[in-house]
């Protein structure tokens, strides 16, 4: 497992590069795949269900044998962490809720080093902050790390926010929004946010919509009184799809338990709602 973490440079801390000076070229065609807690955790307890994670990482891993490149976005360090401290639910207090995540980080990224060991996928793990994105030098040593992993066709950057030590002024809000940022920055061609639903469901029709050409028409209705495509944490992930979108990422919303569908979605042809990018429109 590669590491890549903070060190101190003048002015503050920020990732250190793996590279010399000089920022490497993103990589054509990349998918970047967010996977919540809920997608990896199991509802009655909140641990790790091994079960969901074996079979996402299959999935990851037979995008990359076909040739493709991803970035992985990973929630659940918490939820991996609670088990530890022999507590039923989530703690409140941030200095538990960071205790959490400083042993559950460890014991997940030992979890997908050893699932992903088994398809010659070697996992580097990259913790960030929102301020590790807040001033060009900073991003620019993130987006370098990046490039250099991501030119190793056998490793995966599996990249969660650093829980143990960010506080509230230096959070990304969630992991969507941490996703879309280095989206973004990495120059990603897609985004897939995997949740516990299909994609974004019209309540009129209880069908799914497969495409979405306006995000701020979509936005209207989330707004409305009546919450029309209202669901659990829809709002905020639609905040983070409209982010990526303006910035010319086609993002997708699908179900993380059928990870097997990710291959389908980067065809063109998977089940999921699609939101096209501004300069798709």
């Amino acid at each position: 497992m590669i590491s890549a973490s903070l060190g101190w440079r003048e002015g503050g801390f920020a990732l250190i590069s793996v590279l010399p000076h000089g920022k490497i070229p993103m990589t054509p065609d990349l998918t970047v795949i967010k996977a919540g807690t809920g997608v990896l955790t199991k509802s009655a307890d909140g641990t790790l269900d091994r079960a969901a994670l074996v079979h996402l990482v299959s999935a990851i891993a037979g995008l990359i044998d076909a040739g493709h490149r991803c970035l992985f976005v990973s929630s659940g360090a918490v939820g991996s962490g609670v088990s530890a401290f022999g507590l039923s639910e989530y703690p409140k207090d941030t200095a538990t809720r960071q205790a959490c995540a400083a042993v559950g980080q460890a014991r997940l990224m030992q979890t997908y080093s050893s699932l992903f060991e088994n398809f010659d996928i070697t996992v580097a793990q990259v913790l960030l902050t929102a301020g590790d994105l807040g001033t060009p030098e900073r991003a620019d040593y993130v987006s370098s790390t990046l490039g250099r992993l991501l030119s190793e066709r056998r490793v995966l950057p599996i990249i969660n926010e650093n829980d143990s030590v960010a506080v509230e002024e230096l959070k990304f809000g969630d992991n969507d929004m941490l996703s879309v940022r280095v989206a973004k920055l990495a120059g990603a061609k897609r985004v897939i946010l995997l949740t516990s639903v299909d994609g974004l469901m019209d309540p009129a029709t209880d069908e799914i919509i497969t495409e979405v050409a306006d995000i701020d028409d979509v936005f209207r209705h989330v707004r409305d009184d009546k919450g029309r495509f209202s669901m659990g944490g829809m709002a905020s992930k639609l905040a983070a799809v409209k982010f990526a979108v303006e910035a010319g990422i086609e993002t997708h919303i699908a179900h993380g338990r059928r990870p097997e569908r990710l291959a389908g979605i980067v065809a063109g042809k998977g089940i999921s709602t699609k939101f096209h990018a501004v300069a798709d429109r």
